[in-house]
Formats: C-alpha cells, structure tokens, sequence
C-alpha cells in the first residue's frame, strides 16, 4: 500500500497565471496537495501560449503545471463567482497573482476572504507589495532584475545582462511555497490561520542580499565581469586547448598555493605578494587570470580537469543545456520521470522534485488540459449535467477537451 503524501488532504484553489504563482501550487501539489486551477475560459492561463515546443504545449506551462486540475470558469459572472464560492468553503488554501487590485475588485481580499472563510489561508503575490507607492504597478521579471540591481551584477563590462531564467518569479514562487507550509503548520498546532504574501520585488531582493552589503558598506557595487566571480579571484571560465569551457573556484589561500604547484606548474606566484590574499588576488585579477588562461591552453579539458581534481579544487565544464540534459548525476540518481501532456503523441521527461523526502514519492500527475476537470469538479460541488450544460452554454464555465489530456 502505497503512503499517503504529506499534503493529502490540502485543497488548493488559485487564480494563477505565468510563473510565480503556479510555481509555488506546482510544488505543493508534487506533496499531494488537491490544486485547482481556476482558469479564463476561452484559452486559460496565458502562459499555455508562451512558446509551443513541447508537442504543442508551453515549455512554461509544462514544466508548472503538473498534478494540478483545470476549472474553466468566468469569475465576472455571478454563478461564477457563486461557484468559486463553493469551492473556497471546502478549501485550506486560497493563491492569486493577478494584476494589481483585481483581487479587491472581486472581493477575493485577504481580509474579505477570511471573514467568510476563517480557516482559509489566502496567499498574494505581487509585483511590488499590496501597499506602499509602487502596489499599484505591474510587475514581470525582468522589470524586478532591473528594479533590484541584478541586471547592473550581470553580463559583461560593456553590456549588462538579463538572467537567463526567470529569477524574481521562481524567488516569489519559492517563498509562497514555503510561508504557505509555515502558514499550514501554524494553523494545524494553533488553530491560527496567517495570511501569506510575497512580492516578486522583496523576494529578489533578498537574493540580492550579498551585493547590496558589499555595496551600502564598501562604497561601490561589485563589477559586472561575465561568468567571472565578481569577489573572488580566480573564478570563473577558462578555455582549454580543445576549445572547452572549464570553470574553476579558488576560494582560499591553501587552495590558491595547490593552484599554482599543480596545476600552473609555477610555485612561485603563491609567494609573490600582489596574488597572497582573496582581496589581492582580485586587486590583480588581470595578471592573475592571464596566468591561469596561459596554463589552460596547454591543456586539454579532461587534463585540465584532472589537474584541478588532483590539487583539490572545484572544477565543472561549462555545459550546455543539451549536456544538462544528459548529465549523468541525473541517470545516475534516477531523476527523471514521464508524465502526460495534453494530445502530446507520448509522455514527457520531468525531473523529480529535488528535495528527497524518505519514505515519499512526489506526485507525477498529467499537466491538464484547460478546463479538462470542469465537469467533475463541478458535480462534486452537486451539480447535475444538465445544470453544467447550462453554465457551459452561458460561458459561465468551459469543458471543451474534457476527458483527453
């Protein structure tokens, strides 16, 4: 008999779109939890149509939305508000990210929420915060790199950078995640249900932690210098005769000192005072990564590798995203799994969630269909088929692939 997962038992209803939101329910779905997707009718969640490279669907979409339910119901209507209802009373979680107000306007506040529904923990993700000047703005991830300094610490000296992922929604996801498993265990050892938010801007700055003190108390803000480690030195990429990437990372003196003997052959720049210290090494990281690119296209990648294993420093290729995919820690480690995707001519590869819980195993549930569960979700609510024929013809809620996906 199989063990029931951790979050059996959660019922998750969200108005969710793009990334954060669905990131932060994905997640608690892959715990067990009961997520209903609540979508526009018509086309659902906009992030379906971001890209079509996954059989048809979404590399967005796919990758946030297994495990999940899909209802297709039209929140202006008063038979669908009426619904949405019914559903918020059998309930634990509420999350929405939608565009600044649209929540109040619905009357889908916090505050409003638990008056009819006090056991309810409602979640809000933002852009920049309910209050303050900038709630009334709308966020997307690469406005929040720029907002919080990110994209002034990547790319090179010439070019600032966008990360190549979508940092501030997968932080904002991360944190609704985990306030909303605090907020969970709260309620069940107090009785206390707490209101959760995030902001995509505070969330990012958080990461952004690091720089911001180096900045507030050294008086400037580390340099953009590409793949290189802006504060330590040497880190970073260097080419090996064979043209591959090799990145490595000296982060002490001792390992600094092994460097120079086994791998550059040259003992001696471990005593010369322009290269003793972390801090002198990245006054002159000029000289220093000349000397380390001049050692490294003597070599190729695998002895330059193996170099580096034997004076125990860190080291890794710099892969592609092909060679991400072929990584043999992941076929090592049995990470990967097949789930569904809607009119897809086979299943899919999906990574397993990476934190291991012993004695569980995370849902792997299809990715839905939009609406796809309309009609079920419904009649579990008590409503006959002909009442759901009704709403389906009033655009109320829409059911049109129910069954396949």
């Amino acid at each position: 008999m199989t063990a029931p997962l951790p979050l059996d038992g959660v019922t998750v209803v969200s108005l969710e779109q793009a990334v954060a939101a669905p990131f932060a329910t994905r997640q608690l779905a892959d715990l067990g939890a009961r997520v209903i997707k609540v979508e526009r009718p018509g086309g659902g969640d906009f992030a379906r149509r971001y890209d079509t490279t996954v059989h048809g669907q979404s590399s967005y979409f796919v990758w946030l939305n297994r495990s999940k339910e899909s209802l297709a119901l039209d929140l202006k209507s008063p038979a669908g508000r009426a619904i949405l209802e019914e559903l918020l009373t059998g309930a634990d979680v509420f999350v929405q990210n939608l565009a600044p107000g649209a929540a109040e306007r619905l009357d889908l506040g916090p505050a409003a929420l638990q008056a009819r529904h006090p056991t309810l923990i409602p979640c809000t993700i933002s852009g920049y915060g309910t209050t303050g000047p900038w709630s009334g703005r709308k966020a997307y991830d690469l406005l929040v790199q720029c907002q919080t300094g990110l994209l002034s610490l990547t790319g090179s000296a010439d070019e600032p950078a966008r990360a190549g992922i979508s940092v501030a929604d997968i932080a904002a996801g991360m944190y609704a995640y985990s306030g909303l498993l605090a907020a969970l265990y709260t309620r069940a050892t107090t009785g206390r249900a707490p209101t959760v938010e995030v902001s995509l801007f505070e969330a990012l700055a958080e990461w952004m932690g690091q720089p911001a003190y180096y900045t507030r108390y050294g008086g400037t803000q580390p340099p953009r210098v590409g793949a290189r480690h802006a504060t330590i030195a040497p880190y970073g990429p260097f080419t090996a005769a064979d043209g591959k990437d090799v990145l490595l990372s000296v982060q002490n003196e001792r390992e600094w000192v092994a460097l120079c003997a086994t791998v550059l052959g040259r003992p001696e720049l471990a005593r010369d005072p322009r290269f003793a210290t972390g801090a002198a090494r990245v006054a002159h990281r000029d000289q220093v990564d000349a000397a380390v690119a001049a050692r490294f296209a003597e070599l190729g990648s695998d002895e330059a590798m193996a170099l580096l294993d034997a004076a125990g420093i860190a080291n890794a290729g710099v892969n592609s995203v092909a060679e991400f995919l072929a990584h043999p820690v992941l076929a090592a480690r049995d990470r990967w799994r097949e789930i569904e995707v809607p009119d897809a001519p086979g299943p899919v590869q999906a990574l397993l969630p990476p934190a291991d819980l012993s004695g569980v195993t995370p849902r792997m549930a299809p990715v839905p269909a939009a609406g796809q569960h309309t009609a079920q979700i419904l009649a579990a609510l008590g409503h006959d088929a002909a009442a759901i024929e009704r709403l389906r013809a009033q655009g109320v809620v829409d059911t049109p692939r129910e069954g396949r996906g």
